[in-house]
């Protein structure tokens, strides 16, 4: 029976179980398609990379003796559109059957179900065999409780997988050592750099010119440094190993001006293609440390594991759980524009400079910066979740919707209510001092709260509390500071209001 598969831009995983054999009435459909690269405005550098990730994957694969069908960006016989592209195919090669492996985006997910309804032939699907979980097991799991809690899935996970476990019992002594992973950086231990992979890309950037292809951030033509092939792939996980998961745990959340990766994997687009699976990543680490524990503390390890089999997984659960009413969710009801400066990284506040400034220069920030610096100011700002969500759907390299809205409009913006943390993540100043030296160099005064030179983030954060605190009356984790925001002076609480409403009327002066 003459099939045609479908394989999407972030499923290749080249030990599925569909490549185990090889099948002469098997035809695997891959295609560079205008759908993925024009519903929302991505960074060139990851339209780049998911085109050169598919080419290697289809490379690969085809020396293996499998059957494609690869539709290139500018080839004439390339419809753009999913439902035209498979429907062509299917025509083209007389097909009797159309198979796809589950998407991990809703909208695709929905797209193939009525493309399937259409379909003259037989159709069926399969999972991707990239997850540690099936898509409804968080829900599953969760089924009956108050709140989902991610630590108690992340204990279930380790306990299910015997991961980290002696027994019953955690390794270690303990569940989490996230008091461990909270040092900042100030220049020792020695960071090595990161490990490079210089790809020549001028070929598909003249190929998304010549298609128009609207995109934004910058790349270095001969020296692209992602890697992109599976072979890269584990080339990089390797040298993770071998000279960054020291020190990663200690410095996981630290920010520094001069140092754009630290101790991080770079292994999230890797993991987000499914170049490499999760299991693969979680074991490779596993054997350094174990082979060599002497030298690696624990804690460096268990923040690392607690990111993937705990964090990402319950970010995929959460996202099948609850969309598609997720994408809506605005429950502080924040209206506000994004600033220009978050297109070009031009302010003063030299936290941001970096952080959104690296960003449009790599596709990269790290989860802190994501979080505590470009998040927190959005959310302090009272952007529109819908804003936030589309600018980071697309700055990064690594972002695809299921993980990144469930980080956004939930960790970050706190849209969701408090379905996916306990409370919002808001900070004054005083935690991107703690935990970076951008404060140092920065036009404002990070001390201050009030007046031209004090910190934006200081008036922002207490006015933001002011203006939520209905929101907030209900939640236990909120009862310090909104007790501290009801004792404040009202004359000073005046000042900062008035000080926060000029920097949100006029942010791109700031």
């Amino acid at each position: 029976m003459k099939t045609i598969r479908l394989i999407l831009g972030d499923q290749l995983n080249q030990n599925h179980s569909w490549f185990n054999a090889l099948d002469n009435d098997v035809v695997y459909l891959m295609a560079e398609m205008r759908q993925e690269t024009d519903y929302v405005k991505h960074h060139i550098q990851k339209v780049v990379a998911f085109f050169l990730a598919m080419r290697s994957f289809k490379k690969d694969l085809s020396h293996q003796g499998h059957h494609f069908i690869y539709l290139e960006l500018n080839d004439p016989n390339n419809l753009q559109y999913l439902e035209k592209i498979i429907s062509k195919c299917i025509k083209d090669n007389d097909a009797e059957k159309f198979e796809y492996q589950l998407p991990d985006e809703y909208r695709l997910d929905q797209q193939l179900l009525q493309i399937c309804e259409s379909l003259e032939i037989k159709s069926s699907s399969v999972d991707t065999e990239h997850f540690y979980t099936t898509r409804f097991e968080l829900k599953d799991f969760y089924k009956g409780k108050k709140q989902m809690v991610m630590e108690n899935f992340y204990r279930m996970m380790r306990k299910k997988h015997h991961i980290m476990m002696i027994k019953d019992q955690p390794e270690g002594g303990k569940w989490n050592f996230d008091q461990n992973n909270r040092k900042k950086w100030t220049g020792q231990p020695a960071i090595p750099s990161e490990k490079n992979f210089n790809q020549d890309v001028l070929e598909i950037i003249q190929e998304l010119k010549k298609a128009d292809v609207e995109t934004f951030g910058t790349i270095e033509l001969e020296s692209f440094n992602w890697p992109i092939s599976r072979t890269e792939c584990l080339s990089n996980l390797n040298y993770f190993c071998k000279h960054l998961l020291h020190h990663f745990g200690d410095y996981q959340d630290a920010m520094h001006e001069n140092e754009k990766f630290l101790f991080h994997s770079r292994l999230s687009f890797a993991m987000n293609a499914k170049i490499v699976s999760p299991k693969e990543v979680i074991d490779t680490v596993l054997a350094h440390f174990y082979e060599y524990s002497k030298e690696i503390d624990i804690s460096q390890v268990e923040g690392f594991v607690r990111q993937i089999l705990g964090w990402r997984e319950y970010m995929r659960g959460i996202y099948w759980k609850e969309m598609p009413k997720y994408k809506q969710l605005n429950t502080l009801n924040n209206t506000n524009k994004l600033p220009d400066f978050f297109w070009t990284g031009k302010t003063k506040m030299n936290c941001l400079n970096h952080a959104i400034g690296q960003s449009l220069d790599t596709a990269y920030a790290h989860h802190i910066q994501r979080l505590m610096i470009i998040g927190n100011f959005a959310l302090l700002t009272q952007i529109d979740p819908d804003e936030v969500d589309k600018w980071y759907l697309g700055v990064y390299i690594d972002a695809i919707e299921w993980v990144e809205i469930t980080n956004t409009r939930g960790m970050s913006q706190f849209a969701d209510g408090g379905i996916v943390a306990t409370k919002p993540y808001v900070s004054s100043a005083n935690y991107i001092n703690k935990m970076s030296n951008y404060c140092g160099s920065c036009h404002y005064t990070h001390t201050k709260k009030t007046g031209s030179d004090a910190c934006p983030f200081n008036a922002l954060y207490w006015n933001f509390l002011n203006d939520k605190k209905e929101h907030f009356k209900q939640n236990n984790r909120m009862n310090m500071m909104m007790n501290l925001l009801n004792k404040m002076d009202n004359d000073k609480l005046l000042e900062l209001q008035k000080r926060a409403t000029s920097i949100i009327e006029n942010l791109d002066a700031y």
